[in-house]
Formats: C-alpha cells, sequence, structure tokens
C-alpha cells in the first residue's frame, strides 16, 4: 500500500504522539508499505510556524522523514488540475492539495480530518477513535 500522511499525522508520528491508533502505527510500520510526505505538508508546516500557530523546526522535521525512509511527492501540474475540480466541503487549502494528491497517485490518506470521508479518496483513519 502506498500512504500519504496529512501534516498533522506526520507531526503525530514524529512526536511519538498517543492519538495515532494502532491501525495507522501498523501502516506507517509495515515495511510492505511506502509511506509519503508531500511537499504541501512541508510548506504547511513552515507557513503555521510563521504566523505562530506551531513551534516546529522544518529541517529537523526534513531530517527525520529521511531518517524515517519517508519518500517526498512534489507538486505537480496534474495535482493542480485535480485540486481545481475538486468538491469545497471545508476550507483548507493545504488539505484539499493533499487530498488532490492523494486521488491522482492512487494513495491512500491517513489523516483524522473528519471532513476527508466527504472526498472520493481513500481513507485511512490516523486515530482510533475521535
Amino acid at each position: 500500500m502506498r500512504i500519504l500522511l496529512d501534516t498533522h499525522a506526520l507531526l503525530w508520528w514524529l512526536q511519538g504522539d498517543p492519538r495515532i491508533g494502532q491501525a495507522a502505527m501498523d501502516a506507517i510500520t509495515d515495511p510492505a508499505n511506502d509511506i509519503l510526505i508531500s511537499v504541501a505538508s512541508l510548506w504547511e508546516i513552515v507557513v503555521k510556524v510563521r504566523v505562530g500557530k506551531l513551534e516546529a523546526d522544518i529541517a529537523e522535521i526534513s531530517e527525520a522523514i529521511d531518517a524515517q525512509g519517508f519518500d517526498t511527492l512534489d507538486i505537480r501540474p496534474y495535482h493542480l488540475a485535480a485540486l481545481a475540480d475538486l468538491p469545497m466541503h471545508h476550507r483548507d487549502p493545504f488539505d484539499h492539495l493533499l487530498i488532490a494528491q492523494a486521488i491522482c497517485e492512487n494513495l491512500t490518506f491517513l489523516s483524522h480530518d473528519q471532513h476527508v470521508p466527504a472526498y472520493p479518496v481513500v481513507y485511512l483513519p490516523c486515530a482510533a477513535s475521535r
């Protein structure tokens, strides 16, 4: 399985946050699965740091992504074309781009966002319960 982590899923994973459920942990640690991190997530982290909504070091996060063996997913024009056609079930532009990427690349999207099931994307809940 190829899995795209939502930004909060990435941060929770790197921090060892207990909000990640067992199914999500098993999926991330399964060597048969490819774990992808979108450049959009890195961009989101930097934006949130700049506006004071998050404390994080993007260099450390990038190093941790490499150390974990995760792959980075670039933003491609066809991702943006899919984004243009995506319904607006909520207003988070970073989530919209991540969902469009997951759809285009046939990825499972691992997230805790309650809006994700409204989109036509394969979804794996990040947390055990809400």
